[in-house]
This record gives structure tokens, C-alpha cells and sequence, in this order.
């Protein structure tokens, strides 16, 4: 699934034009490394996003297509650092 589909689906990002935007800007990283907006994500991966002074980082548990707001927490983790 690709990283700005996967944001969108996931309800970390509310739009897909916006995930569009802040991969391209270099604010979202996958398992350490500056994605672009077309980069794959799987299971188990390590999302790192940018946001001002915070950057949140989750692990990829599940790949849901068409997700809801019931089904798109069973898609990540949220990480501790």
C-alpha cells in the first residue's frame, strides 16, 4: 500500500493531498529513511511523522484497504520513545 494511502486510510491524516504534501516535503520517514508519496509500506514497518516540535512513530499492523473509523486503530501502533 502506498505511504499516503495508507496515512489517509489509517486516520493519521485526515486527506490524502495532505499525506501527498508532507511526504514530499520530507516529514514522513518509513523505518528511518524520507519517503516519497508512492514509497510501499508493509507490515511491520516503522512510520516516523514530523509534526512541528513531535514526531509520533507507529508500527504497521495491518493493511486495510477501504478502512472506517472502527477498523482504522487495527492498523497501527503507536510507539513510545
Amino acid at each position: 500500500m502506498r505511504i499516503d494511502l495508507f496515512l489517509k486510510n489509517s486516520r493519521i491524516i485526515k486527506r490524502r493531498t495532505i499525506a501527498k504534501q508532507a511526504c514530499q516535503s520530507g516529514r514522513v520517514l518509513i523505518n528511518d529513511k524520507v519517503c516519497k508519496p508512492g514509497d510501499e509500506v508493509a507490515v511491520g514497518d516503522i512510520i516516523e511523522i514530523r509534526f512541528g516540535s513531535s514526531s509520533p512513530r507507529f508500527r504497521v499492523k495491518e493493511l486495510i484497504d477501504n478502512s472506517n473509523k472502527d477498523n482504522a486503530e487495527r492498523m497501527l501502533e503507536v510507539l513510545e520513545d
